[in-house]
């Protein structure tokens, strides 16, 4: 099924309006969390994990809600390994594995259990570990940068780093926003730099679609300006681009409301991540190819746009 097909939106003659609009948004978006803060999960601020086995059924809300009553505030409880095992995390250390045994017995003195394993991630080892998430985040995206502009020019692959940089900090200011209004806890930890590197993974999909398509028509079109055939390039691949994030977006709306507080986080960080990623793709990353030709000299402005109008206000 193709949806929006032989399309003729003018997606490059507000391309001036766009870039101003996502600039706004994300000067305003960074503010708010420099104002809100960014709540680290225990994978990068250190904390404690204890895994716990079950004799009888039990259910990861119950076993929550258990722990909860007892005094102890978890991070995150999850399944662990087989039925009835169960991961709990906090950002307490020390003798944290003693406050769950007692609150368990407390609150489930009727289901035995074992403590299979309690692990401690101390504060150097959690500083070590956002280092390392950031430097895999940079690095991908120099890494997709170098990829682009081997593959196409220069131009291209400037234009898919700044669309990706554009990309990984929307996203993260929606969860940090999300996250402190209280609808998902989106602490940030492994799984959320884990989506954030999937989200580039997609991005730079669509984007390299659209440059693909761009080099196609550069050799097949004549006499066009470069403005109307990336124009006319997005439209071409735009129906390709929307079924794709649709398809996408079903996925992830199903994880996000039955997948469990577990996976929640990841497929909303990917969830955010895509829909900003196809904006991105079509009036931000095309668009700057055009800006750094203009600037370079490489290609005319076109001002037809500007005509046209004059030409209508004049009428």
């Amino acid at each position: 099924m193709q949806f929006f097909d032989k399309t003729n939106i003018n997606f490059v003659k507000e391309r001036h309006l766009f870039f101003i609009l996502s600039s706004l948004v994300l000067t305003v978006g960074v503010i708010l969390v420099l104002v809100l803060g960014i709540d680290f999960g225990i994978d990068f601020t250190g904390g404690s994990e204890v895994a716990i086995k079950f004799e009888q059924k039990v259910s990861t809300d119950a076993v929550r809600d258990a722990v909860k009553k007892g005094g102890v505030f978890a991070e995150e409880v999850k399944s662990y390994g087989a039925d009835n095992q169960f991961l709990i995390r906090l950002k307490e250390v020390g003798r944290i594995s003693d406050k769950i045994e007692e609150a368990l017995k407390a609150e489930m003195p009727q289901n035995k259990f074992e403590v299979l394993k309690t692990d401690t991630i101390g504060p150097k080892i959690g500083e070590e570990l956002t280092i390392q998430a950031l430097i895999a985040v940079i690095l991908s995206m120099i890494g997709i940068m170098i990829y682009v502009t081997f593959r196409f020019k220069f131009e291209y692959g400037f234009a898919a780093l700044f669309a990706l940089a554009h990309d990984v900090v929307f996203t993260i200011i929606v969860i940090v926003i999300v996250h402190k209004l209280g609808f998902i806890n989106l602490e940030f930890n492994q799984n959320i730099v884990a989506a954030l590197l999937t989200v580039v993974g997609y991005s730079v999909n669509d984007t390299v679609i659209i440059f693909d398509r761009i080099r196609e028509n550069l050799d097949k079109v004549k006499g066009v300006s470069f403005q109307k055939l990336v124009n006319t390039s997005i439209n071409e691949t735009l129906s390709r681009t929307i079924n794709t994030v649709i398809t996408v977006i079903v996925v992830l709306l199903t994880i996000v409301l039955f997948g469990g507080p577990v996976l929640e986080g990841f497929a909303f960080t990917m969830l955010v991540g895509l829909v900003v990623g196809a904006y991105s793709s079509i009036y931000i990353a095309s668009s700057l190819v055009i800006w750094y030709l203009e600037k370079r000299g490489r290609i005319a402005h076109d001002d037809s746009y500007d005509k046209k109008k004059k030409a209508v206000a004049a009428v």
